[in-house]
Parts: structure tokens; sequence; C-alpha cells
């Protein structure tokens, strides 16, 4: 696996293992915050890794005991001396919060959160965002928001359209934090590995997902999150017609014909 970018102590790693890339937060003794900085490499990194066309899947990581401890509280402390109270910066640090979750989402490319440890507050809201999660036993996710008077309103977003609104509640109004093997049973995380074996774990999954038709995965996770808020009738008619779009592609056209001659199909999309 070799690092392909050329920055001494980038605070996003990036390494590329054949068709999968990997982009590792790379501040481990600041737990990863999501500080300006931070953010906007993230957006930099996905955005490349979705318009690489050598990239089928990107995996996010990090360095550390953990995966990401969310925003950086002492910044919000010194900008309450500005003219404006914070006001400025605070809908700022929120606004790129957002812009980084967007930025998942919109990527035509599966993103596999890789959690080697806690995921508090935006952190937990990060790994929610992401397509899949693979996660170590001993993994913990919260959003304490609440204990410091912030109800973790941006994190809700994003997991009251991700687990039972009962428990999502409970996570937002009690700050505790829950296991891993939970987070699996709420459908926060797919699945639960060792530690020595979250990397492997991972890589398999991605490299599977990575042989799959590229036209398939872009057309899958746009309608995935469009339908996701439609009434039944409107997410219908709007899958009816992307199927059709869909089965209109070569990649459509090769993936059958493959079934059907019981081989492996070679995607046009790929050539």
């Amino acid at each position: 696996m070799s690092a392909i970018t050329p920055v001494e102590d980038p605070i996003v790693l990036v390494q590329q293992n054949g068709p999968v890339r990997r982009l590792i937060m790379n501040r481990p003794e600041g737990r990863n915050l999501l500080t300006e900085e931070m953010m906007a490499a993230l957006i930099l990194e996905l955005e490349r890794a979705g318009q690489d066309d050598c990239t089928r899947v990107i995996v996010l990581a990090a360095r550390g005991p953990v995966f990401c401890g969310g925003y950086n509280l002492k910044d919000f402390t010194a900008h309450r001396a500005d003219s404006d109270g914070g006001k400025h910066f605070f809908g700022l640090i929120t606004r790129t919060s957002v812009a980084v979750m967007q930025t998942i989402i919109n990527i035509p490319k599966m993103v596999i959160a890789e959690v080697q440890g806690p995921a508090y507050a935006a952190g937990c809201q990060l790994v929610a965002t992401c397509d899949l999660v693979i996660a170590v036993n001993e993994a913990t996710f919260r959003t304490p928001g609440v204990d410091i008077g912030v109800f973790g309103t941006t994190a809700m977003v994003a997991l009251t359209r991700l687990i039972p609104p009962k428990q999502a509640m409970e996570m937002l109004i009690t700050g505790e934090p829950i296991d891993a093997h939970t987070a699996k049973a709420y459908g926060l995380v797919n699945r639960v590995v060792p530690l020595e074996y979250l990397q492997a774990v991972v890589d398999k999954y991605a490299l599977e997902i990575a042989k799959k038709s590229s036209d398939a995965i872009k057309f899958g996770k746009e309608t995935f999150y469009r339908q996701a808020d439609m009434t039944l009738n409107e997410a219908y008619d709007l899958a009816t017609h992307v199927m059709t779009e869909n089965l209109l592609h070569a990649d459509a056209r090769e993936g059958i014909s493959a079934y059907l001659e019981k081989r492996e199909p070679v995607w046009p999309s790929e050539k």
C-alpha cells in the first residue's frame, strides 16, 4: 500500500490500494477533531477520490485511539470574544460540517467508515453519514452535546435518518455512549470485528464492492438517498425512472449477458 499524498504530516493521509482509496484522519494527539482545517481537508480529499477514475471505493479511517471526537470546543470558547459573540464562527463551523456530510452523500462512490475507536458528537454524525460502517468491539458512539448545554441538532439529522427515532432521541437527550454491538443493533453499524482484523475486513468489503459496476453504484447511491424522504408513490416513480435509465446503460447490457452466459462481466464503464 503506497501513500500518494506528498505533504509532510498531512492532516488527512491518503493511501491507494488498487481501486480502494483510504482517507485517514491524521491528528491522533488531538482526537481527530473536526476543526476548520480537518473538514476542509476531508472535503478536498473526498471530492478528489470521487472524481478519480481509478478509485472505486473510499474508506474513511483515523489514526490513534479515537476515531473522531467532534468539534474543537476550545475554538468555540475563543470566538466568544468576537464582536458578534462568535455567531459567524459558529455558523461557519456547522455549515462546513454539513458540507462534509453532504460531500459523502453526493459523491458517486461508496464510502466505508473504518471505526477503530470512539466517535463522539459530530464524529458520530460523520460515522452515521457514511454508506457503510465497520467498527471494532471497543468502539463507542455518543452525542453528548446536551451535557454542555447544546442539543446535537446536526447529529440529529443523520441519526434520525438512520436509526429508530426512540433510540436516536435516547442518544441525543441522555448523551450516554452506546457500545459497538448496541450500535449494530440500532442500525448505525454494519459489522463489529476485532481490532486486529479491522483493516482486513474493510478491505475485503471494499474490494468486493469495487468489482461491481460503477454505473450501477452511482445510480443506486443517488437514488437511495433521494427516495428516503419521498412518499411511497414518489419513491416508486423515481425508482422506476432510474431503473429504466440504468437498464439502457452498457454496464446493464453486459451484466445481464454475463449472467446468462455464466461468465464474469467486463464492465464497459471501466474500460
